[in-house]
């Protein structure tokens, strides 16, 4: 099995990846709060990891994949109190929201999916640890951890002690600093603030968790104390994955990760703004598969190097649906010659392409998962693979060795090649078939008034006519 690396946050280059147990790895991913719909920047992380996975399944790893739901903190409350509703059943619908829209997308399930309150005796367990460890404090029924006393507090976000109690002081109330005994000290434990507000029975009083400390618990509890790659969109870097390495190495004694992988920014429209509720261009993905292909949406997504930022927009959007459209039709063609009676002729120089094409595709995607230069390649086949199956004589088992290929490629981007082609299925198609069987007979008679006729009424209808060697072939436009 051939080297991959990949780029390591936490040291700033890239590394080759080396996991813990040979042909095994530990994958854990911070999962969307439950609070709303999930929006295309958290569409953007789940398509990436997802995209790195299915790529390490490609190569023959076994890939557990942790991945979790946030369902209690203050926006959980606020948003329940503002629908009426309880926390628990707000995080239920939108947990199911969340796998709706993540199936269609055709992303893998998690082969776990932990939940930060099916995990509360767990996470009181670690925090009575670090108090006992002397990395965190109770007071006034919250608990706090001591992140002066971490040592390598900073280093993931490249940030020193100084500059993080500089940003901590401008973020921070007077009633919060009261209960803290330094400004860059962070909760873990958070107590109930009114009587109707969720909350679990623990030694320092009723509340609930902290965001940082249920990710830190589920990982090591799900994964084990070090694990090979944890992922998550840049914005994670600080503060949450930083709390998160403090938490787990004090706790372990430990490292916590081997290699730190962060997903960029999605930006929106043709100014290339930051997605915000503020700026108006804030797009959930339940909203947009109302209008878009979700294979479209997925493989647009999936096609931009994960660590790369990546602008959401009609035009770009259009431009996957096209490179779509040609793998699509490339396979139309050779399922299309594959099915005629012609006699085969081999051709060494068309799998030795094909077999470069793959070596380029793995080079690609070994090298910090380089998704653009992986379909580059294959997209650079294709002109080749399309003539040898319009030749007089195609090389029909090269043409079956490409085609469960271009499916295994595919599929590395979440794109299932035998739902691809279904879709130039249509209700129409016996309609269309009659109608290429008369345009076929009058060109057979040297009716030519007939035949263009026919063919400007399929174009009319989004067909393409194709006269070949093997006979005539229509494609939907």
């Amino acid at each position: 099995m051939l080297a991959v690396k990949v780029y390591n946050t936490l040291t700033r280059k890239k590394e080759e990846f080396k996991p813990l147990v040979p042909g095994q790895i530990s994958m854990y991913v911070c999962g969307p709060t439950v609070y709303n719909y999930i929006h295309i920047g958290n569409a953007r992380s789940s398509i990436a990891f997802d995209t790195i996975r299915r790529y390490l399944e490609y190569k023959g790893y076994k890939v557990k994949y942790v991945s979790n739901f946030t369902d209690v903190d203050d926006k959980m409350i606020n948003e329940a109190r503002a629908e009426g509703t309880t926390v628990p059943k707000l995080a239920e619908k939108f947990i199911n929201a969340f796998l709706e829209d993540t199936t269609a997308l055709n992303i893998e399930p998690a082969t776990l999916h932990p939940r930060a309150t099916h995990e509360i005796k767990e996470i009181i367990n670690f925090v009575q640890t670090l108090i006992d460890k002397g990395y965190a404090y109770e007071s006034h029924g919250d608990v706090y951890y001591r992140a002066k006393k971490f040592k390598h507090y900073g280093q993931l976000s490249d940030q020193n002690i100084e500059q993080l109690e500089e940003g901590a002081s401008e973020h921070i109330n007077d009633e919060e600093q009261n209960r803290k005994e330094d400004p860059i000290d962070f909760a873990l434990w958070k107590a109930q603030k009114e009587p109707d507000e969720i909350a679990w029975n623990s030694p320092w009083g009723k509340g609930r968790p902290g965001w940082h400390i249920e990710c830190s618990v589920m990982s090591t509890k799900y994964l084990g104390d070090t694990i090979d790659i944890h992922g998550g969109g840049q914005d994670l870097e600080f503060p949450h994955h930083e709390n998160e390495i403090a938490q787990s190495e004090a706790k372990t004694g430990k490292k916590f990760v081997n290699y730190w992988l962060h997903n960029g920014f999605v930006t929106v429209g043709k100014d290339q703004e930051k997605m915000s509720k503020s700026l108006h261009n804030f797009v959930t993905v339940h909203d947009i598969l109302k209008e878009v292909d979700p294979q479209v949406l997925r493989f647009f997504m999936a096609s931009v190097q994960y660590r790369r930022q990546i602008n959401y927009s009609a035009e770009n959007l259009q431009q996957a649906a096209t490179i779509l459209d040609r793998f699509k039709n490339t396979l139309v063609n050779i399922n299309y010659r594959l099915e005629d009676d012609t006699p085969s002729e081999d051709s060494s120089e068309l799998a030795t392409a094909i077999n470069k094409t793959n070596e380029e595709f793995e080079a690609a995607m070994d090298d910090d998962f380089n998704v653009q230069n992986a379909l580059t390649a294959i997209y650079d086949l294709l002109p080749v693979i399309n003539a040898n199956a319009n030749a007089e004589k195609a090389d029909k088992e090269s043409l079956k060795l490409f085609k469960d290929k271009l499916s295994a490629w595919l599929l590395v981007f979440g794109i299932d090649t035998e739902k691809l082609c279904s879709q130039s299925a249509g209700s129409n198609d016996d309609e269309i078939d009659q109608l290429v069987k008369k345009r076929d007979e009058a060109r057979k008679n040297k009716d030519w008034a007939t035949s263009d006729q026919i063919r400007d009424q399929l174009k009319e209808m989004g067909i393409t006519i194709q006269d070949t060697p093997q006979g005539t072939r229509w494609t939907r436009d």
